[in-house]
């Protein structure tokens, strides 16, 4: 699976990290959300629109999180 989108909230501490990916092999869609020292959920979605609604959602609408580039 490649890495389609992936957020950080912008914590630097092991501690406070979070990310979030969403992930595609171009069929199937799931939704990475990893917390401080790698404990992390992975769900599998039926699609694009919902791995993005459901990344959404762990981030809590909240504008610190940022957009990481490859």
């Amino acid at each position: 699976m490649r890495i389609e989108r992936h957020w950080w909230n912008g914590d630097r501490t092991v501690r406070g990290r979070r990310d979030v990916y969403i992930r595609t092999d171009g069929e199937s869609w799931e939704v990475e959300a990893r917390a401080g020292g790698g404990r992390s959920k992975i769900y599998q979605c039926p699609g694009r629109q919902s791995a993005e609604i459901l990344a959404g959602a762990w981030m809590d609408g909240q504008r610190r999180w940022q957009v990481v580039t490859p």
